[in-house]
């Protein structure tokens, strides 16, 4: 039995999330059918992380088991039969035993935070448009407090299926571009790297650090966070359409 490892790329704007369900549109069931049509038989996909519906990736793993080789220019293949909106990068031979999710180290993410105060029809469905003032040091000190291990209840639903809240964080920083001419402002991203992410868990830590809804907290409210608050006391969750699924280490 050999494993397939797909590398993926999709605007998550058309689906209802990554994972299979009955009865909507997910990225999921469309590979899933585009894998049945060239290969004749269903494969059960294993994917890296889960991602919720509008939330884009450009460094998404899949993996599924075969019998035999996969077929020459499977990747090309896919992508004849996937709608525009998704991406297979590669699709190439994974070492016996291979699994996208359980062999994962990290999971990279980056948000986009349209800073302008004018609209980007360009960026509409790709970053949170942002009118309001960024204090950068304020973003670069929150970023840095992230690197460790912390309790990360605030930063989830609190109707959650996690039994386990703390998380390690390998890197965070916010990055800066100008936009190009004639556009004023400027295009902000989020990168956050960690062993593993809660639902939901990056979104309401941007929500958070810019103040979404009005509840900005003081660098040492925010540290204060990190060790188990509940989730009330952290800000409201940022919209799905900013988040990328950027890359997993393995």
């Amino acid at each position: 039995m050999g494993v397939v490892r797909l590398t993926i790329a999709y605007d998550g704007t058309p689906f209802a999330g990554w994972a299979a369900q009955p009865g909507r549109r997910t990225v999921q069931g469309e590979i899933d059918a585009a894998l049945e049509r060239i290969l004749g038989e269903p494969v059960s996909l294993t994917v890296a992380g889960r991602t919720d519906a509008g939330v884009h990736a450009w460094g998404q793993v899949a993996s599924f088991e075969l019998e035999g080789t996969p077929p020459d220019e499977l990747a090309h293949r896919l992508n004849a039969v996937l709608p525009s909106a998704i991406s297979v990068i590669e699709a190439a031979a994974a070492p016996e035993g291979f699994d996208a999710r359980r062999d994962a180290r990290s999971r990279t993410y980056c948000y986009r935070v349209l800073a302008s105060p004018v609209r980007h029809p360009l960026e509409i469905g790709r970053a949170l448009w942002w009118r309001h003032a960024v204090e950068r040091t304020a973003l670069d000190r929150r970023a840095a407090a992230l690197v460790g291990r912390h309790d990360f209840t605030a930063f989830t639903p609190t109707q959650t299926a996690h039994a386990h809240f703390e998380r390690e964080v390998i890197h965070a920083e916010w990055r800066t571009h100008r936009l190009a001419e004639p556009f004023p402002g400027e295009l902000l991203e989020f990168w956050i790297e960690a062993d593993a992410f809660m639902r939901h868990m990056v979104r309401v830590l941007v929500g958070t650090m810019l103040g979404l809804g009005g509840n900005r907290p003081s660098a040492e409210d925010f540290e204060e966070l990190l060790r188990g608050a509940p989730r009330e006391r952290a800000g409201e969750t940022a919209p799905p359409h900013g988040l990328y699924l950027a890359s997993v280490r393995y």
